[in-house]
């Protein structure tokens, strides 16, 4: 560290060397007291290339007055007891070298055993970070603490490096987080950056990087202008950003961290060009409030577009206005005292346009001029020394002879300052997190720029931007896009290789998927069990609720027919009761048919239980009532084709065994209990339920009865269909007995129909979905009741109501007799004759024929007489 002090001396030496051998006098504004404060102003924005200082700024010059307002306050309310306070204000010129050589008089201040005024204690200044680094450091070998009202790089909030550095104003960290919000609140991510080539904004444009990267927000270009409008380069650089400006078409916002005279040359040139107007320019702390930036001789605020300000916190600047104003009759007093406020009210300075030279105009400029940020950040610098001497000299009763610098910078970081009702104090960093406020520019009257109306504010501590609420409409009305890709609700991002986050490829979403915001990074799936939604949607949709409905065309068809067959068996049940004890129904053992009819009525039932909104005993009932009504249907069907093979055996023996099996009202009873056993597991293990499909449709939530044990579901079916293989199997075998008697063609038909249906029922029942799967079950169903119904009783039922001749015991006897007569030699060859020959008796004439093929006539003719002894009586 000593070898840094040695070799910043001998810097510091040559500058006073340098400074001695200049004629000019050096402007200064000095006024005494018991404690000097020293002000660094940048009033001369530039330096020429002889080191002249030009470019005279108005708005600097009111920030120095306002440092001496402040002081000439405190001392006029004695808060300092008999201590006084004066100022030593120099001017930095914008240009690091001047400021060092100007600051050095501080310090040699110090120096001077023989000077008759007391030491610099402290420094107000400067206002860029440049120039801060590199005077405090400077200040720093005698330990003298500088206090910043607008340097807000956050290299300066490293106490390593610069110890005796404090600031009235928080560092570029929160400014960068202020600015990203306001980008976020707009949705804009594909952003421009102009900044200047320093320790300011290089500093500026990292950290807003930085907080930019968790945003998603990225940066189309970022270009850096040379620090100072001297540097040769200017130009070209200025004209390349202009390129950048007005090629980059779909970037609409710019955020500058530049200076007020750059950003004066840059709009100068930028809104020469159409593609270069109306943007949106977010405008850092350097320039937000800078009146001269914009040359409004040449252009206006439609011309720029919109302007976002970011300001430090401001002030309360009625007091200082006042004063301002006082200076119309009292400026005579600082005319020894401050060479810069003469210089400007006498005219001599270079902002003069010689338009109009009275004092009240030039104090109305002064008074436009002022940066409401500076009159709190100036004021605030100054109270803190105040309160500062006052803890060591009021409280303490300290020896302001004896004060060291050291003594009043390490007071200084501990100070609590008190304003307009505020305490105030500086961090562990030596800042003053105060905030800042975000201001829009716009027109009060004519060609009036208002570049104080502010719009909200940015909480540094709790990292909140907040829009004041009266202006919300205000604040976000701005519609200007600026994003490289937007995808819409609907869709989501699909990042392109090797470029940057917010350049992207949008993709619909998919069926059943969705994204309710802008640039969603994924598709939501909705809830396919009650909602959906198609390609490219924004919001899920509730699913239709569909079941089969009464109302539907399907069902009432099938509920029609179902209510015909049962019509149709009462009707068949009537006519065989009215007919009991004619031929025909004895032939078709009447009992059974009545049963079979009944059974034939509850499977016409269970159809209708199939329709509407499924229920759970609606489940169950179903299936259970259809298992064994089908099942009491085929089960007398195999009665009566057990009757037939009984026929057809001619064998003595197994004759007589066949006649000891044939219980009728013992088979039926057996044939369900099986299906009874199947449906009894079924229902205890994993019973039918409703359920809802959503699977089917992805429009439709499907109600439907859910059979959730298949291999269940199955066996009942098989179950029924074995049944009717049998039933089928044994009634082929008697397809050739005669007409009047032969139900074996008609029952061989009905399971015939019967299994060709559930056959194809199987394949189409997988494959059909939704509601129409039970449609498709129900029809079966009705196919396989009314090809037994049909085939069983219709014939049966024409002959007795339309061919009665036929239905009498002479007639049915005259055709066993006339089929009897044609194979007598067969049945007396097989010891049959007595049985043959008994039936001469009956009546020769006879309407029954026989079909012989494949089958012995002997067989037949014992099959027939067979079936006249059993129905028959003696």
């Amino acid at each position: 560290y000593a070898h840094y002090v040695t070799k910043l001396y001998k810097v510091v030496s040559l500058l006073d060397l340098s400074q001695s051998c200049k004629t000019p006098v050096m402007k200064e504004a000095k006024s005494p007291g018991d404690i000097i404060i020293g002000g660094l102003f940048p009033i001369h924005e530039s330096v020429d290339a002889k080191g002249q200082c030009n470019r005279f700024s108005i708005g600097r010059l009111t920030q120095s007055l306002i440092m001496v307002h402040a002081i000439e306050e405190i001392n006029r309310s004695g808060e300092l007891g008999n201590i006084t306070l004066g100022y030593h204000i120099l001017d930095s010129c914008g240009d690091v070298t001047t400021a060092l050589r100007n600051s050095l008089r501080f310090m040699k201040m110090n120096d001077s055993k023989q000077q008759s005024s007391p030491p610099v204690m402290a420094v107000i200044g400067d206002y860029y970070s440049e120039i801060s680094i590199a005077v405090t450091r400077q200040l720093n070998l005698e330990k003298i603490p500088q206090i910043s009202y607008g340097s807000t790089s956050g290299l300066l909030s490293d106490k390593t490096r610069f110890p005796s550095f404090l600031r009235t104003v928080p560092e570029d960290d929160h400014q960068a987080q202020a600015i990203v919000q306001i980008l976020k609140d707009h949705n804009w991510n594909w952003v421009g950056i102009v900044a200047t080539d320093g320790e300011y904004g290089r500093y500026a444009v990292e950290r807003l990087q930085h907080h930019a990267a968790s945003q998603d927000i990225c940066f189309a270009y970022i270009k850096f202008l040379p620090e100072f409008l001297v540097d040769s380069n200017l130009e070209d650089s200025i004209r390349d950003t202009v390129k950048s400006v007005i090629e980059n078409q779909n970037v609409s916002v710019i955020v500058s961290f530049a200076k007020p005279r750059h950003m004066m040359y840059m709009f100068d040139n930028v809104l020469k060009h159409h593609r270069g107007r109306k943007k949106v320019w977010i405008a850092s702390d350097n320039w937000s409030q800078a009146v001269d930036c914009l040359n409004t001789t040449r252009w206006n605020l439609k011309d720029v577009g919109t302007v976002f300000g970011v300001t430090l916190k401001s002030g309360n600047s009625s007091r200082f206005e006042r004063f301002l104003r006082n200076l119309t009759n009292n400026s005579d007093q600082y005319e020894n005292k401050n060479s810069f406020l003469m210089e400007f009210l006498k005219g001599n300075d270079d902002s003069n346009n010689g338009s109009n030279t009275s004092i009240e105009f030039k104090i109305d400029r002064l008074v436009n001029t002022t940066y409401l940020y500076a009159v709190l950040s100036i004021e605030l610098a100054v109270k803190a020394i105040a309160q500062t001497v006052k803890d060591l000299c009021v409280t303490k009763k300290c020896d302001i002879s004896t004060l060291q610098p050291g003594e009043l910078r390490d007071a200084l970081k501990n100070a609590i300052i008190s304003l307009d009702g505020r305490n105030y104090s500086f961090n562990k960093h030596c800042d003053l997190e105060s905030g800042y406020d975000i201001i829009m520019w716009r027109y009060l009257s004519g060609r009036t720029l208002d570049m104080n109306y502010q719009v909200g504010h940015y909480d540094i501590k709790r990292d909140r931007l907040m829009v004041t609420s009266e202006i919300n409409n205000l604040y976000h009305q701005t519609v200007i896009s600026s994003r490289c890709s937007v995808c819409y609700p609907g869709e989501m991002k699909v990042r392109r290789h090797g470029q940057p986050v917010c350049c992207y490829e949008c993709k619909k979403c998919p069926e059943n998927y969705y994204s309710n915001t802008t640039d969603a990074s994924l598709c939501f799936e909705c809830d396919n069990t009650t909602d959906y939604s198609n390609e490219g949607s924004n919001r899920c949709m509730k699913k239709t609720i569909d079941f089969l409905m009464w109302t539907d065309v399907y069902l009432i068809t099938l509920v029609a027919f179902s209510a015909l067959g049962a019509l149709l068996c009462l009707v068949v049940g009537i006519i065989y009761l009215v007919c009991w004890k004619t031929p025909v129904v004895r032939s078709s053992v009447g009992p059974i048919s009545i049963l079979l009819l009944f059974s034939l009525l509850s499977t016409f039932g269970c159809v209708v239980i199939f329709g509407g909104e499924p229920k759970d005993w609606q489940c169950k009932a179903r299936q259970v009532l259809f298992g064994l009504s089908f099942t009491l249907s085929v089960s007398c069907i195999l009665v009566k084709s057990f009757k037939i093979i009984m026929a057809f055996e001619f064998d003595p023996v197994t004759q007589d065994i066949l006649k000891k099996l044939y219980k009728p009202y013992l088979i039926i009873p057996l044939c369900l209990a099986g299906q009874v056993l199947i449906i009894t597991v079924w229902f205890l293990y994993k019973p039918p339920k409703p359920m809802k499909d959503y699977k089917y449709s992805n429009k439709l939530l499907v109600l439907k009865c859910y059979e959730n044990l298949f291999p269940a579901f199955g066996a009942m079916l098989a179950y029924i269909g074995l049944l009717a293989i049998i039933c089928f199997i044994l009634a082929f075998k008697g397809r050739k007995l005669p007409h009047c008697y032969n139900d074996a063609k008609f029952i061989t038909f009905s399971m015939l129909i019967y299994l060709i249906a559930w056959v194809i029922f199987g394949p189409v029942y997988m494959y059909v979905r939704g509601k129409y799967k039970t449609v498709i079950e129900m029809a079966v169903i009705l196919i396989s009741a009314y090809g037994i119904l049909f085939c069983q009783f219709f014939t049966k039922c024409y002959i007795i109501l339309f061919r009665r001749e036929e239905n009498k015991e002479e007639k049915f006897r005259a055709s066993v007799r006339s089929f009897a007569m044609k194979d007598r030699d067969s049945l007396r060859s097989r010891g049959i004759e007595n049985l043959a020959l008994s039936n001469d008796s009956l009546s020769r004439s006879g309407n029954c024929t026989m079909e012989e093929p494949g089958l012995r006539r002997s067989t037949v003719l014992f099959l027939t007489c067979w079936l006249i002894y059993l129905n028959f009586p003696r």
